[in-house]
């Protein structure tokens, strides 16, 4: 017994001393992460203390240690609530349709960029598609309604091929439409600059082998390209079914209407309207954990699918 705490204590003692050493070797480079740190331990770990008050009946007046406990109270009120399966309803749609239409647009755009070879045309083509992502979310939703109204520039051009003289922001059946696509083309360039860092490491001696056995330029895409960057995609897609309860909900508030409440009232905008508008900062808290939690589970189902059959994965 005596010899087996000797060596826990020898063991411990050489483990802090190659941690000294490190500390010591790396100072300056630890010194710099001492920022960030205090950063995500300030603005994101402490304040998740404040999600008890999903489970407490919060009065700001009485503190969240004052406030009476209540359980599960509000997350029984919101899963028996009518408005329970119109958000998570149109919460996976939006997030559904952005994933399917809006997860291959980058990466088919990184490839045609990749293709062009006139670097003044290509560094033009990307500053323009990078733009939209840098200008705000009010901005961006402004041009939008403007664009997408009865004699918006967009609906004047969609009448010229026969479609209908409308408000499509207006409208139940145009909104995600008008959502998803004006999201893709908000994050196309930007989104696309991580597979174009990917496409640059494709070893250049398979495009030339593929030259020598006559590949087309389809057929170097399919078998070069795509799986030279194919770890990268799945783990976008990861981190993408992650967050797929996660629809942008500054845009989805700046966009829609009491017309379009039925198919665009989300998680997150019906959050902002009970905690903000509302003022239930329990109510609002529970349904944020439900979305958190969701999100969690399906990041974790995605990640290990993916190390079963591809061995890709996060962790």
């Amino acid at each position: 017994m005596n010899l087996n705490l000797k060596n826990d204590i020898a063991i411990n003692k050489s483990l802090w001393k190659k941690i000294k050493t490190e500390l010591y070797v790396n100072k300056y480079l630890y010194l710099l992460a001492i920022p960030v740190i205090a950063y995500y331990m300030i603005f994101c770990y402490i304040p998740m203390f404040g999600l008890v008050i999903a489970f407490k009946d919060y009065q700001m007046s009485k503190g969240i240690l004052g406030s009476s406990w209540v359980g599960f109270k509000y997350f029984k009120e919101f899963f028996s609530g009518i408005y329970f399966g119109r958000t998570l309803k149109n919460t996976l749609l939006i997030s559904l349709y952005d994933l399917v239409f809006g997860f291959p647009a980058p990466i088919i755009f990184a490839l045609l960029l990749n293709q062009l070879k006139n670097k003044y045309f290509k560094k033009f083509v990307q500053t323009t598609t990078y733009l939209p992502h840098f200008i705000s979310t009010v901005v961006i939703c402004g041009m939008i309604v403007d664009f997408f109204s009865n004699d918006g520039l967009i609906s004047q051009v969609l009448q010229m091929f026969g479609m209908p003289d409308i408000n499509y922001l207006g409208s139940k059946k145009y909104f995600r439409s008008v959502y998803v696509i004006t999201n893709i083309w908000q994050n196309i360039g930007w989104n696309s600059i991580i597979y174009l860092s990917a496409l640059a490491m494709v070893n250049m001696e398979l495009y030339e082998a593929a030259d020598i056995d006559g590949a087309s330029w389809f057929q170097k895409i399919i078998h070069v390209t795509l799986p030279g960057i194919m770890d990268t995609i799945i783990i976008m897609l990861i981190l993408r079914i992650g967050q797929l309860l996660n629809v942008g909900y500054e845009k989805i508030i700046l966009l829609y209407s009491p017309a379009t409440y039925s198919v665009a009232d989300i998680i997150s905008s019906y959050v902002y309207r009970m905690g903000i508008g509302g003022a239930r900062y329990s109510y609002s808290a529970a349904v944020s954990i439900f979305q958190s939690v969701v999100n969690i589970v399906l990041l974790y189902i995605a990640n290990t699918i993916s190390k079963k059959y591809n061995e890709t994965a996060l962790f």
